[in-house]
């Protein structure tokens, strides 16, 4: 399957709070050096920013949120 990057640059609605802690520790995460998934998804478990189903992060859950949230609107 190929990969094409389709970046949103504006969104039709506000970023909600949930989306707005979660770019806000992401960028947190990166900034401390952690690139890797297995990396990323046990620091965001650290923070108090879990998935829509509240449950701990997992590379699966991680993956699909980032699919849902840059899906074209």
């Amino acid at each position: 399957m190929p990969l094409r990057l389709q970046p949103v640059q504006s969104r039709k609605h506000e970023l909600t709070s949930y989306e707005h802690a979660l770019a806000d520790e992401l960028e947190a995460i990166f900034g401390h050096g952690v690139h890797d998934l297995s990396g990323l998804v046990a620091a965001l478990n650290e923070t108090g920013v879990r998935p829509p189903d509240g449950a701990d992060w997992t590379e699966e859950s991680y993956t699909a949120e980032m699919a849902r949230l840059g899906a074209a609107e």
